[in-house]
């Protein structure tokens, strides 16, 4: 159903004070990689040719004034932005929605209530139109992309909503979430986060918790866990876990990017790293000034350190100003800062700006330097649905 917006299917019931949200194409400069025709074309052939798969997205669009996310977030309605999603060559995205740093309250994040908001308005809006659908299964993924449409695999940043009850991993899962992560910046009951001063790792309750994700056929995510935190988890999970979206500490020394300890854990247990663009994060020394190269540093790095078949892409991208929207989130991102290395400040990451360019420029990158084409295969998709083979199948 090309040209529809979200919320459409109300025939102008819906009566929301509404700022303008940003555009799904041309916020910035197109991203110039110097490529020649070739490389573009074969690039461009791959993209068509993998089921290509980003391990975190939020393929949503924000008010064009990002000081107004609160307000937009207290309507309870996200508008996914389909036009983008047609245009980014993306078989899945692992939509996180946005109940940790965008709160559907704008205040406490991690509510249940919100949570269940947010999940059902999504996927009643998805249910309206056809080009996008909702991903539960392998045989989703393998359908969506016969059909030419782009699947959404919906997950949490944190399993706080939960509490102590483990049934409520069951609702989750019943209610379409196929991906959590453990926590969040902040500890939680299953186990600590990346900010937390004392790193006390999983806990009781979280071994219990992942045996029961192991059980349901949730995928595991330790992006923002702490060290302690993922390495557990790695070796209590009976399955591979993912760190969806991250970078090498090595190459930036900051919390929110992940020890060599941590991603060799992860590796030896089947697992895989997807590489991050969240604004000033994974910077590298080569390449300071936040970009498609600084990014693609650490996806040499992790390569190099892990494997290739232990590698893919998170850029954790949306529709809208990301620096503004750490500007307006600050009380939940202040430990991703912590540096002492100085960097230019950006006001976006050129090159992976948004879900619809994302891949392009990858696959592009990827092409120009020298990368075979099960090489390009396996970080663009197939190395995602190969843990997954082995998480969802139960």
């Amino acid at each position: 159903m090309s040209g529809y917006e979200s919320y459409d299917y109300l025939d102008g019931d819906l009566h929301l004070p509404r700022d303008p949200l940003t555009p799904e194409f041309n916020r910035v400069p197109p991203y110039d990689g110097g490529h020649t025709p070739a490389v573009v074309e074969r690039a461009e052939r791959l993209l068509a040719a993998t089921i290509t798969i980003s391990l975190h997205d939020h393929p949503v669009r924000f008010p064009a004034d990002m000081a107004n996310t609160p307000a937009y977030n207290r309507t309870g309605r996200q508008f996914t932005a389909f036009e983008g999603l047609r245009a980014s060559g993306l078989t899945v995205v692992f939509d996180n929605m946005m109940d940790g740093t965008a709160t559907v309250t704008g205040n406490t994040p991690w509510q249940w209530e919100d949570v269940v908001t947010d999940l059902g308005m999504r996927q009643a809006d998805i249910a309206h139109q056809s080009d996008v659908v909702v991903i539960r299964t392998l045989a989703d993924i393998h359908a969506a992309y016969a059909a030419g449409r782009t699947g959404l695999v919906f997950g949490l940043e944190a399993a706080t909503p939960i509490g102590n009850d483990l049934d409520r991993l069951d609702i989750l899962y019943g209610l379409g979430i196929r991906q959590i992560g453990l926590a969040y910046s902040q500890s939680n009951g299953l186990g600590a986060g990346l900010s937390e001063r004392t790193d006390f790792g999983l806990t009781d309750f979280g071994r219990a918790a992942v045996r029961r994700m192991n059980q349901l056929g949730l995928a595991i995510d330790v992006s923002h866990s702490s060290d302690r935190t993922g390495i557990d988890a790695a070796d209590a999970s009976d399955v591979p876990v993912f760190i969806t979206h991250a970078g090498a500490r090595a190459l930036w020394d900051i919390p929110r990017l992940k020890s060599d300890d941590v991603l060799r854990a992860v590796a030896a247990g089947g697992g895989v790293i997807g590489m991050s663009a969240a604004p000033h994060t994974t910077i590298s020394r080569d390449h300071p000034t936040h970009s498609l190269l600084s990014v693609m540093d650490h996806f040499e790095y992790c390569a190099e350190l892990l494997g290739i078949d232990h590698v893919a892409f998170g850029p954790d991208t949306l529709y809208g100003d990301h620096v503004g929207l750490h500007t307006t989130f600050s009380f939940m991102l202040g430990a991703a800062a912590a540096t002492t290395e100085d960097h230019p400040r950006v006001e976006y990451v050129d090159g992976l700006e948004n879900p619809t360019e994302s891949f392009h420029n990858i696959a592009a990158w990827l092409v120009e330097h020298g990368y075979s084409d099960d090489e390009i295969g396996k970080v663009l998709g197939g190395n995602v649905l190969r843990v997954l083979g082995e998480v969802w199948a139960g």
